[in-house]
């Protein structure tokens, strides 16, 4: 598996660099290096990277940044590593997009480890992603990001996407507002913010967007998705 593989590890501490890239290059994985993240970025943009293991605090821009700069383009799996434990930037990792988290006292067996576990995912991600999600008047084509409603073509933004992708996904599964708000807004909005979205994304799908049979509000709660 790991033959083909680039692993990007970007950190300005050289003795951390040079370890793990021994032990990536052990089990034959292709390395690159960056000391902060600007080198990360042009790297990124220059060359074919199947995975980051990104530093956070670094001088400059920090590694959050960088991630949410890469989420804009890829969702090329991307392992924190930072020195810190506390649960603030682990949620905040995570929430920007970050596959996993992980502590600098780890050993550099487990690092990797924890690499091609986010790279097994990673794959199995692309499988799933050839799949159509038909619930009937929706269809979602998840290669081509297409969303077909009786038969037609519905073009949404690219947030409305994946807000429906989520919602048909885990089908009366209820989202609260807070885990959507951090979800797709790293937290920042209220209710209302939510509201809009779900409104405009129920004009494009429902039948009757005063009586949606799809995207159904939770009172209190949330929503869920009646499909599927």
């Amino acid at each position: 598996m790991s033959e083909a593989n680039t692993i990007l590890v970007v950190d300005d501490d050289q003795s951390i660099v040079e370890l793990l890239r021994d032990f990536l290059e052990n089990e034959n994985f292709h390395v690159m290096t960056a000391c902060d993240t600007a080198e990360a970025w042009a790297l990124f943009q220059q060359s074919s990277i199947h995975c980051i293991v990104l530093d956070i605090m670094m001088p400059g821009q920090n590694g959050f940044e960088l991630c949410r700069r890469i989420r804009a383009e890829s969702s090329i799996p991307i392992l924190f590593l930072s020195a810190r434990s506390d649960d603030v930037d682990k949620i905040r990792g995570l929430t920007l997009g970050g596959d996993d988290y992980i502590v600098k006292s780890a050993s550099p067996g487990e690092i990797v480890a924890r690499v091609k576990a986010v790279l097994r995912r990673s794959a199995s991600r692309k499988q799933m992603d050839g799949r159509v999600l038909d619930c009937g008047r929706v269809k979602l084509n998840l290669s081509t990001r297409e969303v077909v409603v009786e038969g037609k073509n519905v073009d949404l933004t690219p947030r409305e996407y994946e807000l429906l992708r989520l919602f048909v996904e885990h089908p009366r599964h209820v989202f609260s507002y807070e885990q959507l708000l951090a979800k797709f807004w790293d937290g920042v909005g209220d209710k209302h913010t939510i509201r809009v979205h779900l409104s405009r994304l129920r004009e494009k799908i429902e039948s009757d967007p005063n009586h949606p049979q799809y995207l159904v509000n939770v009172w209190g709660v949330g929503y869920r998705f009646e499909g599927g």
